[in-house]
């Protein structure tokens, strides 16, 4: 007997796959991708917390990406938004469609996942939970153990594949029962579970909002909405200006051509800047005034900004003065 878990690094669905697993059903890890959460990193093939929990349960992890299925749903989700820009219930669905559609590929009887009756007021209600099971077509076939005993009966269990007896009734926002069952299971290396979904995060949330507003939603430009301090200089144009060095550095891995790259000459400690979008004149001196703003220059505010154009080499200078605290909140996103 196979079933797949839907395996997000949290602590709830690595328990829900270990209960299963414990029932002498073989689990097979799934973690999707989408460009929200912080997993979406380990993709590289790193063998993360997340491989390493996964492989103990006796399977390798299969990553699937399905960011650009996602992003269709921002706009404009069936079932809305949470308190920011999560839609919660449509994200459930898309992923347990997907779910579905891999069961028999794999050769799995059903779908497990870590939802907790009551723990998340969009999603984990009675009512949210049966129509995620109903739009995903996993009606009977979806198998949530940690609160089992206060849903329905499913297949697997009407069936005798599990034993309804050894899952579990939690339910709630409590983290107690879970980090004592981790205890007992001796898994130690799982994310926080509150820092999975950048949707969740309020200054995220804005960013994202920007960019839907501009018509500018796109994976390249969303991954840029994880960095730095973002300005919006025109309808066609933004800033994005690094915080600290691995930052610096980032923002240069994710430019494309026709970017601006903005940063102080070599003997002036200060950030770059990535410009994407159209700039005039007008605006490469905008984005200069506001680069130079967090350079460190106390001694003399007029400085030299060094910027180029991507894939271009040569560089060019801009003489500028820090643009003014009040003008710069007009421009912060």
């Amino acid at each position: 007997m196979k079933a797949l878990a839907l395996i997000s690094g949290g602590l709830d669905s690595l328990l829900a796959a270990r209960l299963i697993e414990e029932q002498g059903v073989r689990v097979i890890p799934i973690n999707f991708l989408i460009p929200f959460c912080h997993n979406k990193k380990a993709a590289s093939g790193v063998n993360s917390g997340l491989d390493r929990i996964a492989d103990s349960l006796g399977q390798g992890l299969k990553r699937i990406d399905i960011s650009s299925e996602f992003i269709g749903l921002l706009e404009k989700p069936r079932y809305g938004f949470g308190s920011n820009m999560n839609p919660c219930i449509d994200c459930k669905i898309l992923m347990l469609t997907k779910a579905k559609e891999l069961m028999g590929e794999l050769g799995a009887s059903f779908v497990v996942t870590g939802e907790v009756l009551g723990q998340r007021p969009m999603s984990q209600h009675k009512q949210a939970l049966g129509l995620i099971e109903k739009k995903s077509g996993l009606e009977g076939l979806l198998l949530r153990p940690l609160s089992a005993k206060l849903l329905l009966e499913t297949l697997p269990e009407k069936e005798g594949w599990v034993n309804r007896e050894k899952l579990l009734n939690f339910s709630g926002r409590t983290r107690r029962p879970q980090i004592e069952l981790a205890n007992k299971f001796k898994m130690k290396d799982y994310q926080n579970p509150a820092g999975g979904c950048l949707l969740t995060d309020p200054q995220f949330s804005r960013r994202l909002k920007d960019l839907i507003r501009h018509r500018q939603l796109g994976l390249e430009n969303i991954e840029l909405l994880k960095l730095g301090r973002h300005f919006r200089l025109t309808d066609q144009a933004k800033l994005v200006v690094g915080r600290d060095e691995k930052e610096d550095n980032e923002l240069l891995a994710l430019t494309k051509d026709k970017d601006y790259l903005f940063m102080p000459p070599l003997e002036v400690a200060g950030p770059t800047c990535l410009g994407r979008g159209e700039f005039s004149r007008e605006l490469l001196e905008l984005a200069g005034s506001i680069a130079c703003r967090y350079c460190d220059s106390k001694a003399n505010p007029a400085m030299t900004i060094v910027y180029k154009r991507i894939p271009e080499q040569q560089e060019r200078m801009i003489e500028v003065r820090p643009i003014e605290e009040d003008k710069l909140r007009t421009f912060r996103i």
